[in-house]
This record gives C-alpha cells, structure tokens and sequence, in this order.
C-alpha cells in the first residue's frame, strides 16, 4: 500500500518558510541559505537541473536527496510551492521546473482557483484541485499504482496533513540557521513524535536530519 511522505527543510528555530521575499527576488536570500546544502547535491543537480556532470556532493546529504525521489507514485503540493501565489493571473504558467520537472509522477496542486491540468513530456502531469487533506490523498492513491505519495510542501499543507495525522514517514532537514519569523512547523503539534519511530543523522554540512516514521 502507498505510504505517505513528507520532506522539509526547516531552521534551527523550526521555520519552515522565509519571509525576505521581494518581486525583484521572489525566493528571497534566506531560502537559499534554507536550502543549500540540498541544491548542493548531486541528486538535486541531476534531477532538478539536469546537470549529468557528476559535480555535486555525495555525502549524507545526497543519500537523503535520492530518498526524496525514490518509489514514488504521485505528489502533492500547495499553490505556492507551484508558483501560483506569485503567477496565478498567468494562464501560461507551468511552474518552477521548465519542460522537464523533476517529479515524473502525476503531481496534485491544491488551490482555490481552478486551471486546466499540464501534461508534460517526462510523465509529469500538474491536476489542480479544490480539496481537502483526506480528498487529495484519496485523488493521489487512486493514480500512485502503489507508489508512495509525497507531500512537497509548503509549510501549512504540510501541516495540514500532520495535523490530520496522514503522514506514514516524515524527514525534517534541520539546518543550522536562525530565521526568526515565518511559519513555524511545529506550532499546535505537541507529541507527534507519539506513533514514530524517531531517527536521527547528522551530515558533514551540520545538517541534521531527522525521520520520524511509523
């Protein structure tokens, strides 16, 4: 059966989103510093920018990283993490990744605003959809063939489905950086590690990566 994942990066202080964001910079500073030692991967330069170099790191990092993409079936993410907070008067918009996105399964967008679904070449497609934790996961199971279901982020989808308590296997990046403000991913959890198994490893970027799994 599909097993429900979730992947973040979050800072020393558990935000799990920046707030530096300007429309010159839309990503902001600080979420490059949330994510470096991520897009510093060797698997993140092959998947996301198709760079088949081989440069990259390759440490304990990388191995996180291609968990990140391995058995998957489907994803789901919120409207900003597709980009539609920033482009969604745009009906040409296709997203962050270009042609060849990285996720290579049917991917569930959750927003309020309808748009036609996009088929891309490299078996991504984009559905937009109006719906709830539950309804989007059953949308996703219905597609996955048995591949577990990723829920990408951002931050208050993630939560939503913690907080529905949907989430078989989660991996929290903890990356030694004070943020200060944003979302918070722990606020109104208290004792979810109850019903994991709770691992932790540290990489050789000071990242610590914590699995809490069921």
């Amino acid at each position: 059966m599909s097993r429900v994942r979730l992947d973040l990066n979050i800072s020393l202080d558990g935000f799990a989103t920046t707030t530096d964001q300007t429309p010159e910079n839309p990503f902001g500073d600080d979420w490059g510093r949330l994510t470096r030692d991520y897009t510093a991967t060797r698997t993140f330069r092959e998947r996301v920018l198709h760079d088949e170099t081989g440069a990259g790191t390759t440490g304990v990092d990388d191995e996180y990283a291609q968990r990140y993409f391995a058995d998957l079936g489907a994803e789901i993410m919120g409207a900003g993490m597709f980009g539609l907070h920033e482009h969604g008067n745009d009906p040409d918009w296709r997203g962050w990744w270009g042609d060849e996105p990285p996720f290579r399964v049917p991917v569930f967008v959750l927003t309020h605003t309808p748009r036609p679904s996009i088929e891309m070449a490299n078996g991504t497609s984009f559905r937009f959809i109006d719906a709830s934790s539950e309804e989007a996961l059953a949308q996703a199971r219905a597609v996955a063939a048995g591949g577990d279901i990723r829920i990408g982020g951002g931050a208050r989808t993630a939560r939503s489905f913690l907080d529905a308590g949907l989430v078989d296997e989660l991996h929290v990046a903890v990356v030694p950086i004070i943020l200060g403000r944003g979302i918070r991913l722990w606020d109104d959890l208290r004792g979810l590690e109850n019903g994991y198994e709770v691992r932790a490893e540290a990489a050789e970027s000071g990242v610590t990566h914590l699995t809490f799994r069921r």
